[in-house]
This record gives structure tokens, C-alpha cells and sequence, in this order.
């Protein structure tokens, strides 16, 4: 009987069907995280919060147990069925979304979104696992690019969609909802894109679970806790590499998660946008730059790599660490509205280039029956500090610093100043270290 190992790699259509599928659950994963950041202004009324709090919605409450509950997650899909575990985490974030919408203050609000980062912790772990199960290294690049199109298809998506619904619903202070009665129409927003999931749930069993590349050796221990001492192992004997790229990747999450949750907020706050124009230029931006740049990077990342460039992932985040600076540091400040929405684009494109190169770069760093549980960690380190962070210190600086909601662009500038220099210096010292762990990978695989 032909071995996982030696067999040959599934046919491109059962790969790509696979991917399409994942990269719709992913979209819709965006939208439910990212809807949030058209309502803040209702939100805050509603609600009494503050922009900081906002941010706790946005960012800690949601990353906090998607990283921690993403480890264990991960750790059980590189032994059980991948794809049954990605669409429990589908149904279950797709509940909670909804769930939001019956919220009636900030703890309420806050608890709901923890579910949502517990389902969501379910998705990408699992998926970059079979993904690379499904296409030989040289294609894998083009693969992993495909599915990461998902965040920003959805995160634009989120701003589209979220910004025709308010704009629909603006000038009712409230909606009656059959069973649920008078709710207000920031909550009929999370009913609208929280219930859709359940399809996406049931769409996500007719994809094949793949066979796995590599079987645990004869005698290996079937053991969680000593399946994650091993992948710890692993990244303490190449931690140079890992530190660089966990660090590297996730300082320039930071840029981008602070970028979307507060650049519809200043759209409405600097120029006196509606919520749906804001949602438009956002979105429509998202959509089109995002999709541009992280498809250009998976590319780039392929192409370099064909050129004999084993560190290539690492080049493509060091070249966008580059050349998002110009683009960070005036997107926000500048005043005028088509100047700045043009900078955001640029912006948008560099940020989101990336993260296929980084989901790339953990597959090469990490032995077969690692990956998963590698991926998490990649996962836990780029939410906690991009998703986590980003959007708080945005709001730290807006409350605190400068006390003025209209100096949030501002605040945004600022950021992005303190943390894309670390980001460079990281990505560049890694280079060497990337390449020794990387050969080191392969002969283990």
C-alpha cells in the first residue's frame, strides 16, 4: 500500500475546491470580526463605552481566545479530521455573531465576542495543515495567497455590506425582529451577518479530508502535551528564525488591524462622512488593494523562491516592511480626502502583501506534523499583538494623549512610527536564521 508520504499529490480540482471553500469560510470569519468597526458610533451611544473599551471589543476580547483556544485547537488537528473541526468552528462563531446582536451592555457585548474568537480559532490553524497537504511545495505559495485573499475579501466585504445595512436602516432608531421584538439597528446588523455561517458550516462537509504528507512514526507518542514539548522544542533549537518571524509578521498586523478598526471612524470623525460612505472607501479599498497585495505577495514569495531564494518568504515581509512606511506615516494626516484615500490604498497594498509570505514561511520552518500547531502559534503572536494591540493603542492615544475622538488619524500615524522601524530591523536579522532552520526542516521531513 502506497505511504501518505510517497503518494502522489491530489488532482488540482480537489485542491482548489477545497481552497475555495476555506477562503469563503475565511471571508466570512472577516466579516463577523470586522463589522464592528462601522458601528462604533451607535455602539458608543447605546452603550456608554468609550473608544478604548471599543477597542477591547474589537481587538482583546476577540484575540485573547482565539490565540490561547488556537493552541490546543491546532494541537487536535494534527490528529483528528481537519475539516470536521473547521466546520464546528464555523457554526460556532457564526452563533456567537448573532449572539452579539442581543446584547444590552459592554460585558454582554464583550462575552459574545470572546465566542467569536473561540470559534474562529478553529479556521486557519486547520487550514494552512491541509492546504499543505493538497499542493506540492512549488505551488503552495499561490495556494496559501488564494486563502489568505479571505481575510481582506472579508474584511471588505464587512465594510460594503455593513455600510449599505446602516445606511439602509439609518433612519430608524430601532427595527422590529419577529420572536426578538424593538431591537436597534446596530444589533439587526450582527443578525444579518451572523446566521449565513450555518450554510457555510454544512457547504464545509463535502470537502475531502486529505491525507497527510507525513504518519507519526511507529512508537511516536500520541500524547497533546508531548506533541507541543516537540513543536516547542523544535522552535527553541531554531528561535532566532521564529522569534524574527512571530515578531517580525506581527508588528505589521499591528500596522494593519489599527489601520482598518479606526479608519472608518476617522472618515466620519475628520470629514464628516456617513457610516456607509465610510464603509465604501474602506471596503471597496480592502477589496481591491488588500486582494491585490496579498495575491502579489504569495506571487512574489513563488517566484522568488523558483530563483533559488530559500528565504524568500522572509524577503517579501521585509520588502513590505519597507515600503509601507511612506504610505503609514501620512495616509491619516493628510487633509485632504482624496489624497488620503489614495494613501490608504498604497497602505492597504503593503500591509496585506505579507501574510500569504508569512503563512508560507512557517510551512518551510516547521517538520510536517508540526504545522498546524506551529500555525497557531504564528496565530496567537500576530492577534495578540496585531489585533490585540493595534486597535487598543489607537485608542489609548485618542483618549489619553491627545483627548480628541478627531484626532484618531493622528493617533493611527503614531502608531505605526513606533513599531514599523522594530518590524525592518527583525525581518532583516532574520534572514540567515531563516535559511539554516529551513534546510534543517526539510532534512527532518
Amino acid at each position: 500500500m502506497t505511504s501518505p508520504s510517497t503518494a502522489d499529490w491530489p488532482r488540482p480540482a480537489v485542491g482548489w475546491y477545497a481552497v475555495t471553500v476555506l477562503t469563503v469560510a475565511y471571508v466570512l470569519s472577516f466579516i463577523d470580526r470586522s463589522i464592528l468597526t462601522l458601528l462604533v458610533g451607535p455602539i458608543r451611544a447605546d452603550l456608554g463605552i468609550t473608544d478604548t473599551q471599543i477597542s477591547l471589543l474589537h481587538g482583546l476580547a476577540f484575540a485573547i481566545f482565539y490565540t490561547t483556544l488556537g493552541i490546543p485547537i491546532a494541537l487536535l488537528a494534527d490528529r483528528l479530521n481537519r475539516r470536521n473541526i473547521i466546520a464546528i468552528g464555523i457554526a460556532v462563531w457564526s452563533v456567537a455573531t448573532a449572539v452579539c446582536g442581543l446584547a444590552r451592555s459592554f460585558w454582554e457585548l464583550f462575552a459574545a465576542r470572546v465566542s467569536v474568537g473561540v470559534g474562529e480559532a478553529a479556521l486557519s490553524p486547520a487550514a494552512y495543515s491541509m492546504i499543505a497537504d493538497l499542493f506540492p511545495p512549488q505551488r503552495l505559495g499561490r495556494a496559501l495567497a488564494v486563502y489568505t485573499v479571505g481575510a481582506f475579501a472579508g474584511a471588505g466585504l464587512a465594510y460594503l455590506i455593513g455600510g449599505a445595512v446602516v445606511g439602509a436602516v439609518s433612519g430608524a432608531q430601532s427595527v422590529t425582529v419577529p420572536l426578538l421584538g424593538e431591537v436597534r439597528t446596530w444589533q439587526m446588523v450582527f443578525f444579518l451577518v451572523g446566521w449565513p455561517g450555518l450554510l457555510v458550516a454544512l457547504w464545509m462537509l463535502t470537502v475531502r479530508e486529505p491525507a497527510r504528507r507525513h504518519q507519526r512514526p511507529l512508537g511516536a507518542s500520541n500524547s497533546i502535551a508531548a506533541a507541543l514539548l516537540d513543536c516547542l522544542r523544535h522552535m527553541r533549537l531554531h528561535w532566532q528564525a521564529y522569534t524574527a518571524h512571530l515578531l517580525g509578521f506581527a508588528l505589521l498586523g499591528l500596522v494593519f488591524n489599527a489601520t482598518i478598526a479606526w479608519m472608518p471612524s476617522y472618515l466620519i470623525r475628520v470629514f464628516a462622512l456617513v457610516p456607509a460612505q465610510a464603509g465604501f472607501w474602506v471596503g471597496i479599498t480592502l477589496l481591491v488593494f488588500g486582494t491585490a497585495g496579498v495575491l502579489t505577495g504569495g506571487w512574489l514569495t513563488d517566484r522568488w523562491s523558483a530563483r533559488g531564494h530559500p528565504d524568500a518568504a522572509m524577503r517579501v515581509g521585509l520588502t513590505c516592511a519597507v515600503c509601507t512606511v511612506p504610505f503609514a506615516l501620512t495616509a491619516t494626516i493628510v487633509p485632504s480626502l482624496s489624497t488620503g484615500i489614495v494613501l490608504f490604498a498604497g497602505l492597504i497594498f503593503f500591509t496585506s502583501m505579507p501574510f500569504g509570505a508569512a503563512a508560507v514561511a512557517i510551512q518551510i520552518l516547521t517538520p510536517p506534523l508540526m504545522r498546524a500547531t506551529a500555525s497557531s502559534m504564528y496565530l496567537c503572536v500576530l492577534n495578540l499583538i496585531g489585533l490585540g494591540a493595534g486597535p487598543t493603542l489607537v485608542a489609548l492615544f485618542t483618549d489619553y494623549l491627545f483627548g480628541d475622538d478627531a484626532a484618531v488619524g493622528r493617533s493611527m500615524a503614531l502608531t505605526a512610527a513606533l513599531v514599523l522601524l522594530p518590524a525592518i530591523a527583525l525581518l532583516w536579522w532574520s534572514l540567515p536564521h531563516f535559511r539554516r532552520a529551513a534546510a534543517a526542516a526539510r532534512a527532518a521531513s
